[in-house]
């Protein structure tokens, strides 16, 4: 896995080598002496992350690693603080400007490498949603990135660890600024109650008892639901191998013992808001996919999703030698409710009519809008005399009752108009299907309409 990365530091001989380093690991490098240089690289989009020394004249480190976190273009852009300083306060300080992670001079390679490419996997990761979840806004949805910094109060945490007296450190601690905390020692029950639970985050110990905690994590990567779920471990400072093969597996961050409070704080708070961001952006997938094979006013699929499933239908039919009916519906005279009553007596209309087709016919059968007031329901496993009995009970369902309009306090009839076919050969087509559905729906409305018409192959 390949990626930009951008180097700031104001000492050419720092740069060469994280240069060197990278190089040899195929990543592309762009480097900037100073801050605003930094800044300006970033806006432009031409790099995947950032190695930032703390220690600059003028605007430090610290200051331009804030002011990207700031910026909701460049908010999600990894930043790896690169300091001499390697104290506590210290990476405490880099955390709390929104750094990612934190590397200390002299630079590790393995370290370093190792770091770069578990953050990059997860820019890659993220890119992909935001590209897919910015089609929401151009769907009229609200923009999923307006506020885009979630807050990394408040988290649900899943801690898996044996030590008695280390567990409960963690636990006040993360109680204390107000996360809640469930533990764990048991780690194939943490398994069970990470897939069933809604987690912001798991806590792994990699020294527990018996059990490698490398291999909760993988198995944590390896399910559906928890794929994405962020992972901290817990580890020994002598443990650096172990760290390197974890951040490989797809853990995101790390704490070495003995725990620094504060620093698990700040850790904890990015990952949080991480896991918040990451959810947020899959939901406005989920919704962009949703609303782009939806009908919005009846909740109905719609013409899109008719064009991709039908041939599916038809083909499958074909193969298995299993009949297939197509009705087409048209309600009566909708131009005059819109005319008469208003288009909110039109759209009350079109949501009753929708509800009334759904309660007739079968789950497995497709219910489609194809636009205005046409309808189109697709029957697996049903051959055009069975379609005709049920295109006869859905005009009776309409017919029978009259609508209510204006909020309840007007009554309207209506009818519809079906026209249907079945599937009568090997040369059958969707477009087939629908063409002779529509003859016969054509049919029906000249014979004086609030009828069913079946097509003749």
């Amino acid at each position: 896995m390949t990626a930009r990365v951008l180097v700031v530091d104001d000492q050419p001989a720092n740069v060469k080598l994280l240069e060197a380093m990278l190089n040899a690991e195929y990543f592309e490098v762009v480097t900037a002496s100073n801050g605003e240089e930094a800044l300006a690289v970033c806006a432009r989009g031409l790099c995947d992350l950032v190695l930032l020394d703390v220690m600059m004249p003028g605007m430090d480190g610290l200051e331009v690693c804030r002011r990207l976190k700031q910026n909701p273009q460049t908010a999600q852009l990894p930043v790896i603080i690169v300091t001499a300083l390697d104290q506590p306060s210290d990476r405490l300080r880099g955390l709390e400007a929104g750094a990612d992670d934190f590397l200390t001079k002299p630079i590790n390679e393995l370290a370093l490498i190792t770091r770069v490419k578990s953050l990059v996997r997860l820019k890659t990761l993220t890119d992909q949603l935001m590209v897919r979840a910015s089609a929401s806004s151009e769907l009229g949805m609200a923009d999923p990135f307006d506020g885009a910094v979630a807050s990394g109060d408040h988290g649900r945490i899943l801690l898996v660890e044996d030590k008695p007296s280390r567990r409960s450190r963690i636990v006040e601690g993360l109680a204390e600024a107000g996360h809640r905390v469930d533990a764990e020692s048991d780690p194939q029950e943490a398994l069970f109650r990470i897939a069933e639970g809604p987690y912001d985050l798991v806590i792994v110990s990699l020294d527990l008892d018996g059990f490698d905690g490398l291999r909760l994590c993988s198995q944590i990567r390896s399910l559906e639901r928890t794929r994405l779920l962020p992972i901290l471990v817990v580890a020994q400072a002598d443990e650096t191998h172990r760290l390197v093969r974890g951040l490989d597996l797809g853990v995101n961050d790390y704490l070495l013992a003995p725990i620094d409070r504060n620093e698990m704080l700040a850790r904890v708070r990015t990952q949080v808001r991480r896991s918040r961001f990451m959810e947020r952006l899959r939901d406005s997938v989920h919704l962009t996919m949703e609303m782009a094979i939806t009908d919005g006013l009846t909740g109905l699929h719609n013409r899109r999703y008719l064009e991709r499933h039908l041939a599916g239908l038809v083909d499958q039919a074909t193969q298995r030698q299993r009949p297939l009916s197509v009705l087409l519906l048209d309600i009566d005279f909708f131009k005059a409710v819109n005319d008469t009553h208003g288009h909110d007596a039109g759209d009350d209309v079109l949501r009753e009519f929708s509800r009334r087709i759904r309660r007739t016919v079968r789950s497995m059968d497709l219910v489609c809008r194809l636009g205005g007031e046409e309808f189109v329901v697709v029957m697996p496993d049903t051959d055009i005399r069975i379609a005709e009995v049920v295109g006869e009970r859905i005009r009776e369902r309409i017919a029978a009752q009259p609508f209510l309009i204006e909020g309840g306090e007007q009554q309207l009839a209506v009818t519809v108009s079906i026209g249907l076919s079945a599937r009568s050969g090997r040369g059958d087509t969707p477009e087939t299907l629908l063409r002779r559905a529509d003859e016969a729906l054509y049919r029906a409305k000249r014979e004086g309409r609030n009828r069913v018409a079946a097509a003749v192959a």
